[in-house]
């Protein structure tokens, strides 16, 4: 058992769909302080192509990016997981925080929410909250 409910289970590996460069340092710098590994792709397309390749423990998403933005590929990624079967964890990520986001994410797939500018304890707690620790 965990020292304290936010201490992670275990080192997980993160997929960062960011397409704003600070953003992808900052969540990487503190995915890393978590005791976690981090992989930036720049936009949903990109994050779809890498989740064919790579295994991932969870994604973390941003809502608004340009070619495809986050709820299309969430959207994608859930659609792929009723034929092949399977569950990722997502966590969507907005700068744009209304009231309802995080009921309309998890309408939309979503396993959790995180709000920008990221903090490293909502972070962690979300992680840990969507992987079951």
């Amino acid at each position: 058992m965990p020292d304290h409910p936010n201490t992670p289970i275990r080192p997980l590996k993160v997929l960062v769909v960011e397409d704003n460069i600070i953003n992808q340092r900052l969540a990487v710098g503190m995915l890393h302080d978590l005791g976690h590994t981090g992989v930036v792709v720049g936009d949903g397309e990109k994050a779809l192509k890498c989740l064919a390749k790579l295994k991932f423990d969870v994604v973390l998403m941003d809502v608004m990016m340009p070619v495809m933005d986050g709820l299309e590929a969430l959207a994608a990624l859930r659609a792929q997981e009723q034929s092949r079967g399977g569950h990722l964890p997502v966590v969507m990520a907005t700068a744009h925080a209304e009231p309802g986001d995080a009921a309309r994410f998890k309408r939309a797939g979503a396993d959790g929410y995180v709000s920008k500018p990221l903090e490293i304890g909502s972070l962690r707690a979300e992680l840990n909250r969507v992987i079951g620790a």
